[in-house]
């Protein structure tokens, strides 16, 4: 198979791999937002059936990679290398998911990018004839990454304007080299942009240039603008981030008002839901994308859309010794269609 580098960040597939599965598991607050028809499983019990948050988490990522399985008609074994990741230290959610399955996997840590990351490395993985199938997969859950990177939630703590709400949920795509299904045409990879906000209850704008870096670099390498895609969808920016990356990239003369939607202005109600700027974490894109943004390709209400995953690389770490909060986006051009 023949693949093409684009420019220093890009690069293309002479037979494009195909997303031929995917799913998601959401928790009570997605479920009752405006994409609870795009989920396969959901849960009004923040634990999972577990005894702690973080180990609930890890059961989202054991139902959703059954239910990829049962969709694909695959057993688990058979669904090719898993490349995952999640917010926890050391991502625990995804390796103690694989532990004793006798499933390759790979980790990775892209923080909120790490869906639109494990999507791209997967298509490498595919496209390069690597392994015949990969599965993308990740998860976030509120009470987890409130405990690692603010504070437990029963401190009580008041959350500002600019807050956003971590998505409990878990996303799984299967990537094959043939079938049916939206099919992955291209891929940017990004750099780690840092705009000097120290702020971890305002990652929307923190991570806004390096989505606008990413855009730029991937209009660039493929000598095309925003009206190539009926969607350009960032995840998860949030409403301020996606206000200020609109506003940086029209004074950059490169408008995408028209184009532009953000995962976490989609999976919640704002009006309906106390989620201040909209959702965020691993989980937030992920479920947008395996349900709702694959369900419309699928069905080919979109025909083109370029997924660009955003990620707020901070820890606690940095964050106690008052470092900035770099950013990174990576993007993924997929197209709809059956192969």
């Amino acid at each position: 198979m023949e693949n093409h580098h684009l420019g220093k960040h890009s690069f293309i597939f002479s037979e494009p791999p195909v997303i031929a599965a995917w799913a998601s598991a959401a928790g009570k607050m997605e479920s009752q937002g405006p994409l609870k028809d795009h989920f396969d499983i959901t849960a009004q019990d923040a634990y999972f059936g577990q005894k702690t948050f973080e180990q609930g988490e890890r059961k989202m990522q054991q139902l959703v990679l059954d239910a990829l399985a049962v969709k694909a008609g695959k057993k688990a074994q058979e669904l090719g290398v898993v490349l995952s990741g999640d917010l926890l230290n050391q991502c625990i959610g995804s390796s103690f998911t694989l532990r004793n399955r006798n499933i390759p996997h790979l980790g990775l840590y892209g923080a909120c990018s790490t869906m639109a990351e494990s999507l791209l490395v997967a298509s490498m993985v595919v496209g390069g004839s690597f392994f015949e199938s990969a599965v993308a997969m990740t998860s976030s859950h509120f009470a987890s990454s409130e405990r690692q990177y603010r504070f437990p939630l029963n401190y009580g703590g008041q959350r500002p304007p600019t807050a956003q709400r971590t998505v409990t949920g878990a996303g799984a795509a299967w990537i094959t080299r043939k079938g049916s299904g939206p099919r992955i045409a291209g891929c940017t990879v990004g750099t780690v942009k840092d705009f000097g906000i120290k702020d971890a209850n305002n990652m929307g704008p923190a991570m806004a240039p390096a989505a606008m870096d990413t855009l730029l670099r991937h209009f660039e390498d493929f000598s095309v603008d925003a009206d190539a895609y009926d969607l350009i969808v960032t995840g998860d920016l949030g409403q301020l981030g996606k206000e200020v990356l609109i506003q940086l990239m029209s004074e950059n003369g490169t408008p995408i008002g028209g184009k532009i939607t953000d995962c976490g202005t989609l999976v919640f109600d704002p009006t309906k839901q106390d989620v201040h700027c909209g959702g965020s974490g691993c989980g937030c894109s992920a479920i947008t994308l395996c349900g709702y943004l694959l369900n419309r390709l699928s069905r080919g209400e979109l025909r083109k859309i370029l997924f660009c995953g955003t990620g707020a690389l901070l820890s606690p770490t940095s964050t106690q010794q008052g470092m900035p909060i770099p950013g990174v986006c990576h993007a993924v051009v997929i197209e709809g269609g059956n192969g």
